[in-house]
């Protein structure tokens, strides 16, 4: 009897040695894809140019009470209230749908890749003259109001997941990587809708006759997520990381024009004229990102990448800077 029970105990340990491994790793990939593959859950709620709409969505998404909420708007960092006017019965808004308007229009530029020391040491005509200026010449100081920030991307990094980040708020994640092969649209709120869909006359442009546009040129992947809302777009494909150039050749021949019609710049300022001005315009530039991928960041295709971006920003900001 003796002989049967310490077989059976010998038994016994060998089927949980036998079962630990399978258990472990079971284990193991229920952590992993609980943590690494988190579920993306989008925002339903949407935010409106109307009277009041900025304090009650914040009530409801924020949770904010009604003396937080007075208190953003007595330090005008809400502007969705109503005003009344002194010579007329009638009440107007503010300015702006959600905070006071501060420009009057905005050029985004996205360099893809562009890694810090790339822009800090290797981009001399736009970045360094204007925040590293030469100490040895006359130019002392830095010109413009440039600043240069460095920004940490947590993975995923890819271009999808990070523009739906960028333009939604929410937190990208790996469950979206089959957005990346098409067939992405973000039918979440996001800043590009706001300014496709919000009444323009309610966000402080009185002063044009012209309802304003937003143009695009660049990286496709804007148009898969935002295949409806621009007014002037010229996507290029993106996916061959072996083409260098056609993606910021196209960047290169739209940017002077659409920056030509940015509202408040010079060249647009005459109410009268009958081509609507832009108030946002997005360029993604992409061969930063395909030398890396194909030759590496120390290969000299990488160089006179960075030399062709440095011309272009340095002509842009000469332009709105």
């Amino acid at each position: 009897m003796q002989s049967m029970s310490s077989n059976s105990s010998s038994r016994c340990i060998a089927l949980l040695w036998l079962l630990l491994p399978p258990t472990l790793i079971a284990l193991g990939l229920t952590i992993f894809t609980q943590s690494f593959f988190l579920s993306r859950t989008s925002f339903d709620h949407r935010s409106s140019c109307a009277p009041g709409a900025a304090g009650n969505l914040l009530k409801a998404a924020l949770d904010l009470n009604d003396d937080e909420i007075r208190f953003l708007r007595k330090n005008r960092w809400l502007s969705d209230y109503l005003r009344h006017s002194d010579h007329h019965n009638v009440t107007e808004r503010n300015d702006g749908c959600w905070a006071p308007r501060k420009v009057d229009s905005m050029a985004i530029i996205v360099v893809d890749a562009l890694r810090f020391d790339f822009a800090r040491d290797h981009l001399p005509l736009s970045v360094g003259s204007r925040l590293f200026p030469d100490n040895n010449g006359q130019n002392k100081t830095s010109r413009g109001f440039s600043k240069l920030y460095q920004f940490v991307a947590d993975p995923p990094t890819v271009t999808m997941q990070r523009l739906k980040g960028l333009t939604t708020g929410g937190l990208p994640t790996f469950a979206d990587i089959t957005g990346s092969f098409g067939g992405a649209s973000i039918e979440e709120d996001s800043w590009v809708e706001q300014l496709k869909n919000s009444p323009w006359e309610q966000r402080m442009m009185h002063n044009n006759y012209h309802k304003p546009q937003i143009a695009f040129v660049g990286d496709d992947t804007w148009i898969d997520l935002f295949p409806t809302q621009f007014d002037d777009a010229h996507p290029y494909p993106s996916f061959n990381t072996r083409d260098l150039d056609t993606v910021d050749n196209g960047c290169l021949l739209h940017l002077p024009r659409l920056l030509d019609r940015l509202a408040g710049l010079k060249t647009n300022n005459d109410p009268t004229t009958k081509v609507p001005p832009f108030e946002l315009m997005v360029s993604h530039f992409l061969g930063v990102d395909h030398v890396g991928h194909t030759y590496g960041p120390n290969n000299p295709h990488m160089e006179t990448k960075l030399q062709q971006m440095d011309s272009m920003l340095s002509s842009t900001l000469d332009r709105i800077d």
